[in-house]
């Protein structure tokens, strides 16, 4: 019998995923605002459009996320260049499902959010855990980056829902989330619940804590922006992000379990 029993091994690697410290989350924050800012650019300020901004970011990801993959260590900059394309394409792809498809911020998010629960779903059920703790073999890397492109998406539409249909403006959606972001901070340091869980949580959060601040940014006086070049506030976003990432140790490690 043996002969006809096959078992699927998946090797195990050095994990690629940074250590999760403060300085992850600051920078995962002006990651998620570049996001917001430079799909906009692409999109608005150049006139390309939602299809063909998703299109471009999406072959940048893709390019990005495969030599991510196929490295051998840990590269910092290389880990959040990816980051920062699950961004930006969840930025134009969520605007592109929210208004060129016309199903609204709320069917977005709700269509989004399935695809987000799936993907942790199937994850889960074929590698036994969604922990980024796991994240040891190449079918792990490929869910995790899979699921955070849902989760940068999702937070994209989830935070135009709020600055725009609620009423809050951008500012107001932002201090939203912030505040969500502090609820998650008080239950990692005095609840015991699942590190994992939280984790996920904070990392869908931070995505439209960064959309809403980018669209505070840039978006014009009468909509409750700032009326900041896109061009200029991406540029500094990323010089910042660069900044910090060479300033800052940026380690893969152990993480949340």
């Amino acid at each position: 019998m043996n002969q006809y029993y096959q078992e699927t091994v998946f090797i195990d690697r050095p994990s690629k995923v940074p250590e999760v410290t403060l300085a992850f989350w600051i920078i995962k924050i002006l990651a998620t605002t570049l996001g917001e800012t430079g799909g906009d650019a692409v999109t608005m300020s150049m006139n390309l459009g939602y299809l063909v901004g998703t299109e471009i970011f999406a072959a940048i990801f893709a390019i990005a996320v495969i030599t991510q993959i196929n490295a051998r260590r840990f590269h910092p900059l290389l880990y959040w260049t990816v980051i920062v394309a699950t961004t930006t394409i969840g930025t134009t792809l969520a605007d592109f499902v929210d208004r060129s498809l016309g199903i609204g911020y709320l069917g977005g998010s709700s269509l989004l959010a399935a695809l987000l629960v799936a993907s942790l779903a199937i994850w889960h059920r074929t590698l036994g855990t969604v922990s980024i703790n796991s994240i040891h073999s190449k079918p792990a890397e490929a869910f995790y980056w899979i699921t955070i492109l849902f989760s940068q998406t999702l937070g994209t539409a989830l935070g135009d829902w709020m600055a725009d249909s609620t009423g809050l403006g951008y500012a107001g959606g932002a201090l939203v989330f912030a505040a969500g972001l502090a609820v998650i901070v008080v239950a990692y340091w005095w609840t015991n619940v699942s590190r994992t869980v939280l984790f996920w949580i904070a990392f869908v959060l931070t995505r439209p804590l960064g959309a809403t601040v980018g669209d505070f940014l840039d978006k014009p006086l009468d909509h409750g922006g700032m009326a900041l070049s896109r061009y200029t506030a991406s540029a500094s976003l990323a010089a910042a992000m660069v900044l910090l990432i060479l300033l800052l140790p940026q380690r893969s490690g152990q993480h949340p379990a």
